[in-house]
């Protein structure tokens, strides 16, 4: 059975609705009975990376209280360090919605990433994701927060673009580090947009893809 470790949930962003997402990805018949999960801390990270998960999915922002004069971060040199070494040694990482957001641009985990978060509107709008030109074309709909990222085109794969009243931008990426794996993945962040079947669908498919799993 693959280890997967999930670090969820921040200020914007109630850890319960992505816990019911994962919970319906980790059923869905392509991964059932195939992967156990296991929720932490971020300071419980560092250790945990020693006992070589199969796979760690991270929603959760870098800020720990985005509302306060003085902001704090948890993602410190040493643990974006050691998650580095991780995905370079075999690892591999999932950064999902607030996975991506107010990480350093520069830093050792968003050059592993390859991209990162810029903005979002402030208001939630119909946000069309879309993936064009192969065989697994797909394209849905869902309200949400509309993230806008940087991503490094040239040395990933994109794989799924979002289109709003506000723009265009891309929203999932994934590539090769070292000998692990990266997989970058902007929707959801409401409720129903979380359980939506594609956004589970997708989910599944990164997993899937991240912990090599071709069965």
């Amino acid at each position: 059975m693959k280890q997967l470790l999930a670090v969820c949930g921040d200020h914007y962003h109630p850890s319960e609705p992505i816990k019911e997402a994962l919970t319906k990805a980790l059923a869905h018949s392509a991964l059932k009975q195939k992967y156990a999960i296991r929720y932490i801390e971020p300071s419980e990270l560092v250790d945990a990376l020693n006992d070589k998960p199969d796979c760690v999915i991270l929603s959760k922002e870098n800020r720990l209280n985005p509302t306060d004069d003085i902001v704090t971060s948890w993602m410190t040199i040493e643990i974006e360090t050691a998650i580095a070494n991780y995905v370079n040694e075999g690892g591999s990482w999932l950064a999902w919605h607030s996975g991506l957001a107010s990480y350093q641009p520069g830093s050792p985990f968003t050059n592993m990433l390859r991209g990162y978060f810029e903005y979002h509107p402030e208001k939630h709008q119909q946000v069309t994701y879309n993936r064009k030109g192969s065989e697994d074309a797909l394209t849905f709909t869902i309200l949400d927060e509309h993230y806008f990222v940087y991503c490094d085109v040239a040395n990933t794969d994109v794989f799924l673009r979002s289109e709003s009243i506000d723009g265009q931008s891309i929203a999932g990426w994934r590539h090769s580090y070292g000998n692990g794996r990266v997989s970058c993945y902007a929707p959801a962040h409401r409720r129903e947009g979380l359980n939506h079947q594609m956004v589970i669908s997708l989910l599944v498919e990164n997993i899937a893809w991240c912990c090599n799993d071709n069965e």
